[in-house]
């Protein structure tokens, strides 16, 4: 390969790894902006460790737990090649990875992935969860189940040998965070005050609508690095019909979510529009390689409708997610990976149940996982916190500091 474009490919993965990290600060501000000042150094607080603590993790073992090697006639199920990351011959020229990029943006560019998993279960456990029982499951979860589940599909192994398909993560990372939330919300039950005596559901408002809209911003530019770097080299073809397809959907999505609402609740809601903008993204994931411009406005205004119908329905079940994670990263991340199946290059009915006995192997998995670990975590040292710090706030309790400290004096 000639050198000019190896470096152009090395160049293009690290901007894209540059962008997946921005993400973080998208994921921050969304999950402040949309829960009370009370609660926000404990917000920063766990979504630093994610990914401090991801990285480090990654480093240690996941990234080798993930890409494994399987030999050929294994179960591809589990493999490790070893503790670290010590470069293979090679894997600084372009005979590593088609020349795509080295080894060792090969290793940021995953591990920028990795956290995001934890970054979802965060929003939707935000304001009532422990810090330290937290913590300990984000270095079990991000240390253990997301290599493991990725290694499936992306290390090689027997979803990848099916014939699953997932571009750049609907079902790997974001169905992943989204099954836990969906357990840990269940696990922790609902804030103080967001159900009234009868069950029905009362609204908390986020304490800045700014900063949460920024951060939804932020995240679509960052979605450019997520998907356009998922194709794995600077190709000029392939990724620039990622990012059309993936900002396209993004777009349907918020209008679709902002019709239904509107429809629906007779107000123009501005989260519901945010987070239909975000399911859009996550709906296309996993076939933004695949689709039309056509097809993804379509695959986006469909996940739109399902996060109005969805935030509906875990209202119904009395099930409490301040940011709405399991209606934008799980029954998005299914539906963008069921709708390769449905749209796209690979549409058809094998590839859909295809597509779908992966949703039900990842999905019953990380339930099995997570109701494992924050089950063994409750019955040790307790997942909540006690009312008077959910009341008072968990910054006090749990950090001894204010966010905004001259505002609050003043």
């Amino acid at each position: 390969m000639d050198a000019g474009l190896f470096t152009a490919n090395n160049v293009w993965m690290m901007v894209a790894t540059a962008l997946v990290f921005f993400m973080h600060t998208g994921f921050s501000f969304l999950e402040i902006g949309l829960t009370r000042q009370k609660n926000t150094i404990n917000i920063l607080f766990k979504n630093i460790f994610i990914i401090t603590g991801g990285l480090l993790l990654y480093y240690a073992w996941g990234f080798n737990m993930m890409y494994p090697g399987f030999e050929e006639g294994s179960s591809g199920i589990f493999g490790f090649a070893g503790f670290g990351i010590a470069a293979p011959e090679g894997g600084m020229t372009p005979e590593y990875a088609d020349g795509g990029y080295t080894w060792w943006t090969d290793f940021l560019f995953q591990g920028m992935f990795a956290a995001t998993a934890a970054t979802i279960v965060s929003g939707a456990v935000a304001e009532r969860i422990k810090i330290g029982a937290f913590m300990i499951f984000t270095v079990i979860y991000v240390g253990l189940v997301y290599p493991i589940v990725g290694a499936w599909k992306w290390g090689g192994g027997f979803l990848d040998s099916w014939g699953f398909y997932d571009f750049a993560g609907s079902t790997l990372v974001h169905s992943v965070g989204g099954w836990a939330a969906l357990v840990a919300i269940f696990l922790l039950g609902s804030r103080i005050g967001k159900f009234d005596d009868n069950g029905k559901p009362k609204a908390i408002p986020g304490h800045n609508i700014p900063l949460a809209t920024a951060g939804v911003l932020i995240l679509w530019l960052g979605w450019f690095g997520f998907n356009g770097g998922s194709v794995l080299s600077a190709d000029p073809e392939l990724t620039s019909l990622v990012l059309v397809t993936t900002s396209l959907a993004a777009a349907a999505g918020g209008f679709g979510a902002m019709i239904l609402s509107t429809i629906l609740y007779k107000n123009l809601d501005l989260t519901m529009f945010l987070n239909g903008i975000l399911g859009g993204l996550v709906g296309i994931t996993a076939g933004a390689d695949l689709m039309s411009p056509n097809e993804a406005v379509a695959i986006g205004f469909l996940a739109g409708l399902l996060i109005v119908l969805a935030v509906a329905l875990i209202d119904k079940l009395k099930l409490d997610d301040p940011v709405g994670a399991v209606a934008v990263h799980l029954v998005c991340g299914i539906w963008g990976t069921l709708a390769v199946g449905i749209f796209g290059a690979k549409a058809g009915g094998e590839q859909f149940m295809t597509q779908l006995y992966g949703v039900l192997i990842i999905g019953v998995f990380c339930v099995i996982c997570t109701f494992a670990i924050l089950g063994t975590l409750k019955a040790v040292m307790g997942l909540r916190v006690s009312k008077e710090e959910e009341i008072e706030g968990l910054d006090i309790h749990e950090h001894g500091m204010d966010a905004y400290p001259d505002f609050i004096n003043d």
